[in-house]
C-alpha cells in the first residue's frame, strides 16, 4: 500500500483540470496547422489542383480543432457549442464524432463530493449556513456545464416558515477554466478562418467571453431571472421560479415541483402534448425580448419543465441576450423578404447586417437556394417540424457543393447575433425533435419586429 495520504475529495476541482495540460492541447493547434499548410504547398508544387489542396487543409484543420475542443470542458467546450454554424459547414465525419464527445462530456461530469458542497455553501452563506437551510440534500438534483443544483428548504434571515428551494452552486475552478480556455482560443482565431473563411472569429470570441463572464456571475443570473419571474407572474402558460437569495457563485430559487421536462415529451409525449408544449416553448422564446427585454439563450429542452397544472416551467437564466429594444427589426425584414421571394433584398440586408463580408462573392440566386427551404415554416399557417425535415436541411447545407458547404463557409456570424443564432437554431432543433405542429407564421407576426410590416 502507498504511504501517501488519501486525496481529500472535498478539494476536487471537477472542471478545472491541469491548466498546463489544457493550454498544451490548445497550443497544439497552430503546430498542426503549420504542418498541414506545408503539406499543402508540397502537393501544389507537384501539381495537385489548388482547390483540392485547400479542401484537404480545411478538412484536416477541422478534424484537429474539433478533436482538441472535444477533449476539454470549460471555455473550449462553450466555444464549440456556440459555433453551431460549423455543423452546417462541415462534413458529418468531422462534426459527428465531435458532437458525440461533447455529449459524453456533458453526461459524465462528476458531481461535487459532499465535502466540497458543504465547503462551497459555507463560503457563500457563512459557517452557520444550515441555520438558513433547515434541510439540504447533498445529492444534486441536476447538473449543468458550470454548476449543479441541490434541493433544500430555506428560511431566510427572518425565521419564516421554510420553503422548498433549488440551490444552484458553481463548480470550484469553473471561472478559471472558462476564462483561460477562451483566452487561448482567441489567439487561434486564424485557424477557424481556414475552415470557414467568411467567419470573423475574433469579435465572436470576444462576445462569447463577455457572455461567459455573465454566466459565471450568479448575481447577474438572479437579476435576469427576477425580471422574467415578475413579467410572467400569473401567466397562463409559463411559470418562472422566483430568486430568493444569491451570491456570485450561488443562487437560491423557489423550487418547481415537476417530474418531467420537455425532454421527456420528446421521448414519450403524445402528439397533443408535443403540439401544445412545442407552441408554448416557441412563444416563450419570442415573448422574452418583447416582454422582459431579454432572450432566454439556453433553449435546451431540459430547462423547460412540465408543471402539474399544465404550464411550462422555465429554469436556468445564466445565458440571456439583453435586448431592451426587443429582437432586431432587421431580422423580421430579412425573413419577410425571403418569404416574399425577394432575395435581392435578402442579399442586401445580409450585407448591411454583417452576415456577409464586403468582399464575399455571393449572388441572390445562390442565397435563395441556400436559405429558401429554411423559410418554409414561415410561409404556411401551420407547419409540422420533423427530424426528417431538419436532417434534410442539414444534409443539404453540408453537402460539398457551391450551394451547400461552399455557401455556408462564406457566411459570417456578427457578434450581436451570437445568442440569437444559438436560440434560433436550437429552438428549431427542439421543435423538430418534438415533431410539433405550430402556427409559426402567426407567432412571427405577433413577436418578430419587422416581419408583419415587411
Amino acid at each position: 500500500m502507498s504511504d501517501k495520504p488519501a486525496k481529500d475529495p472535498s478539494r476536487s476541482r471537477p472542471i478545472n483540470g491541469s491548466t498546463f495540460a489544457r493550454t498544451a492541447r490548445l497550443a497544439s493547434l497552430p503546430v498542426g496547422f503549420a504542418g498541414r499548410t506545408t503539406l499543402g504547398l508540397g502537393k501544389r508544387i507537384v501539381g495537385t489542383p489548388a482547390n483540392l489542396v485547400l479542401d484537404e487543409v480545411q478538412r484536416r484543420t477541422a478534424d484537429q480543432i474539433f478533436s482538441v475542443l472535444g477533449q476539454l470542458k470549460g471555455g473550449a467546450m462553450k466555444f464549440g457549442q456556440a459555433m453551431s454554424i460549423f455543423e452546417a459547414a462541415l462534413p458529418e465525419e468531422f462534426i459527428g464524432p465531435y458532437r458525440e464527445t461533447l455529449v459524453k462530456l456533458q453526461d459524465s461530469a462528476p458531481p461535487m463530493p459532499p465535502g466540497t458542497v458543504h465547503r462551497v455553501m459555507a463560503e457563500e452563506f457563512g459557517p452557520a449556513w444550515r441555520d438558513r437551510f433547515p434541510t439540504f440534500d447533498d445529492r444534486p438534483a441536476a447538473s449543468a456545464s458550470i454548476g449543479q443544483v441541490h434541493r433544500a428548504t430555506w428560511s431566510g434571515d427572518d425565521d419564516a416558515d421554510p420553503v422548498d428551494v433549488a440551490v444552484k452552486l458553481q463548480y470550484p475552478g469553473a471561472a478559471k477554466a472558462l476564462i483561460s480556455d477562451l483566452k487561448q482560443i482567441s489567439r487561434l482565431a486564424r485557424l477557424f478562418g481556414v475552415i470557414a473563411p467568411g467567419l470573423d472569429v475574433k469579435p465572436l470570441v470576444k462576445e462569447l467571453q463577455d457572455r461567459v463572464a455573465e454566466e459565471l456571475d450568479y448575481s447577474l443570473e438572479a437579476g435576469a431571472q427576477g425580471v422574467f419571474a415578475a413579467e410572467f407572474n400569473g401567466d397562463s402558460d409559463i411559470v418562472v421560479p422566483e430568486p430568493l437569495a444569491h451570491t456570485e457563485r450561488a443562487l437560491v430559487s423557489t423550487w418547481l415541483e415537476s417530474d418531467s421536462s420537455l425532454a421527456q415529451v420528446i421521448t414519450s409525449g403524445t402528439q397533443d402534448e408535443r403540439d401544445r408544449y412545442g407552441e408554448a416553448y416557441v412563444r416563450f422564446l419570442f415573448a422574452g425580448p418583447r416582454r422582459a427585454g431579454m432572450l432566454h439563450a439556453d433553449p435546451h429542452p431540459g430547462n423547460f419543465r412540465i408543471m402539474p397544472d399544465g404550464r411550462l416551467g422555465v429554469v436556468d437564466f445564466g445565458a440571456v441576450a439583453r435586448l431592451p429594444e426587443g429582437l432586431p427589426a432587421s431580422m423580421g425584414r430579412l425573413l419577410r423578404h425571403a418569404v416574399d421571394g425577394d432575395y435581392d433584398g435578402v442579399l442586401e440586408g445580409l450585407r448591411d447586417e454583417g452576415f456577409l463580408k464586403s468582399k464575399t462573392d455571393l449572388d441572390a440566386d445562390t442565397i435563395a437556394r441556400y436559405i429558401g427551404p429554411f423559410v418554409e415554416p414561415a410561409r404556411v399557417e401551420r407547419f409540422t417540424f420533423s427530424r426528417e425535415w431538419m436532417r434534410e436541411q442539414t444534409l443539404r447545407v453540408s453537402a460539398p457543393t457551391a450551394e451547400g458547404m461552399g455557401t455556408a463557409m462564406k457566411i459570417n456570424l456578427p457578434p450581436q447575433y451570437l445568442l440569437i443564432h444559438r436560440v434560433w437554431i436550437g429552438g428549431i432543433g427542439v421543435l423538430s425533435q418534438l415533431g410539433a405542429t405550430a402556427p409559426f407564421r402567426a407567432i412571427l407576426e405577433e413577436s418578430l419586429p419587422g416581419f408583419a410590416d415587411g
